[in-house]
């Protein structure tokens, strides 16, 4: 066990280096660099659409990059692909396993996919032949649940995984081609870069973790929250990153400065964030909570400065369209709402 001991205490040691490193380069903080900035006047979102069709816990939805489509993953066992403008249901797809906890839209608009407690992640072309919706691939080689996933390309997707990793997969092959090994704790969530060059994954020992999907290496790491982080996203202008964690705070991290900036919470505010998504300009940020609301937060200035109530259960998924003009809520109330 001696030397188990000290080279935890070696790693420890460099965690600290990593600390004060990061302390001595830190010049200002985001509350001094963001004082000659008013605070975004009350931000005041109607329901403009309700999307009634699951019939048990929504639990994702992701929008398609035209900003009209969007898909979302229900426990009734069904995939739905939505017309948000006439909230007219293009596709319903019939999942072999029920229990799904994320699905993804591709960039295209050609394929969504879909995983949860089957372990697998789950392909469908929304444009065969015939018309009809088949699963193209199934993605079997995680461990454990499959969390999140987000497509690269047609060929492409990104998944992580309850068994501690992320992945990256050749749709066209069904296999493997990088592992993504080094969080200690179940990975919750997922997010790609603008730029498609990294991902971002958050996991239940607390960190973030920023990922090179072309060399398969953990960039930089992110430690800072209390509890699992259970939702996270890129900055618009991929600079930065933020996390939702079940310690009822949310954090923007730099990616440049390598550090925390801002803690966005509330002595109010009780309970854990499910989700989350910044507006097309980054300065609004919308968290979803267990308590059924949503937080609009000012990303500059970390004050509540609005609120979506309209959801009888717990907010469980949340997007902003590609064009911003919109954002859509999942619940486990069964419904999906769209707000501006």
């Amino acid at each position: 066990m001696g030397e188990m001991e000290q080279l935890r205490k070696e790693a420890d040691s460099l965690k600290d280096q990593i600390t004060a490193a990061r302390k001595a380069v830190q010049d200002t903080t985001m509350q001094e660099a963001a004082a000659g900035i008013t605070v975004v006047g009350r931000i005041q979102m109607k329901t403009r659409k309700t999307l009634r069709g699951h019939l048990a816990k929504i639990y994702a939805m992701h929008w398609s990059t035209d900003s009209k489509l969007c898909v979302s993953a229900s426990q009734d066992g069904k995939l739905i692909v939505w017309d948000s403008i006439t909230t007219n249901k293009v596709n319903a797809i019939p999942l072999k396993s029920s229990w799904v906890m994320t699905c993804s839209y591709a960039p295209s608009g050609n394929l969504v996919a879909c995983g949860g407690l089957d372990n697998m992640c789950s392909i469908y072309n929304l444009k065969g032949k015939d018309g009809n919706v088949k699963v193209m691939r199934e993605l079997a080689a995680h461990t454990g649940y499959l969390s999140c996933c987000r497509f690269l390309s047609d060929t492409e997707i990104i998944t992580s995984s309850g068994d501690c990793t992320c992945a990256l997969w050749d749709i066209e092959t069904g296999t493997q081609k990088i592992i993504f090994a080094g969080h200690q704790g179940d990975c919750m969530s997922l997010a790609v870069s603008p730029d498609f060059k990294t991902f971002i994954s958050g996991a239940c020992d607390f960190t973030a973790k920023l990922w090179d999907i072309r060399e398969g290496t953990c960039r930089q790491t992110f430690g800072g929250h209390e509890s699992d982080i259970n939702a996270i996203g890129f900055f618009p202008n991929g600079n930065a990153v933020i996390t939702g964690s079940d310690d009822a705070t949310c954090k923007l991290y730099d990616l440049r400065a390598d550090q925390e900036l801002i803690t966005y919470q509330d002595s109010s505010i009780m309970c854990g964030v499910t989700s989350l998504a910044p507006s097309l300009s980054g300065r609004l940020i919308l968290a979803g909570y267990d308590d059924f609301n949503v937080n609009i937060w000012d990303s500059l200035k970390a004050e509540r400065v609005g609120a979506l109530a309209g959801h009888d259960n717990r907010v469980s998924c949340i997007g902003v369209s590609a064009d911003g003009m919109a954002c859509c809520t999942g619940s486990w109330d069964s419904f999906l709402k769209i707000w501006n």
